[in-house]
């Protein structure tokens, strides 16, 4: 049995793109389709409009990109995301 997913509210600002979003919350730019997944109703468009709440779907530590970070950008990520699924 898994446990249900769990989500962050994000409201977007003029000007902000799916890999930014991907960047701020997973630490990870490439990392942006669980959350185009989460929002389906969202259209996949270079540049988001203001306003959009988005869904963002709250990732365990191991499917983020952590390879190639310099060690204190990992643990400033791991902490961020143990804080964000608090």
């Amino acid at each position: 049995m898994t446990p249900a997913q769990q989500y962050l509210t994000h409201v977007t600002r003029g000007t902000e793109r799916w890999d930014l979003i991907a960047w701020r919350y997973y630490g990870d730019p490439t990392n942006f389709n669980p959350i185009i997944m989460a929002n389906p109703a969202v259209p996949i468009v270079p540049v988001l409009d203001a306003g959009i709440v988005l869904a963002i779907p709250v990732l365990a530590a191991s499917e983020t990109a952590t390879t190639g970070l310099p060690p204190w950008a990992t643990a400033s990520t791991t902490q961020t995301q143990s804080q964000a699924a608090s």
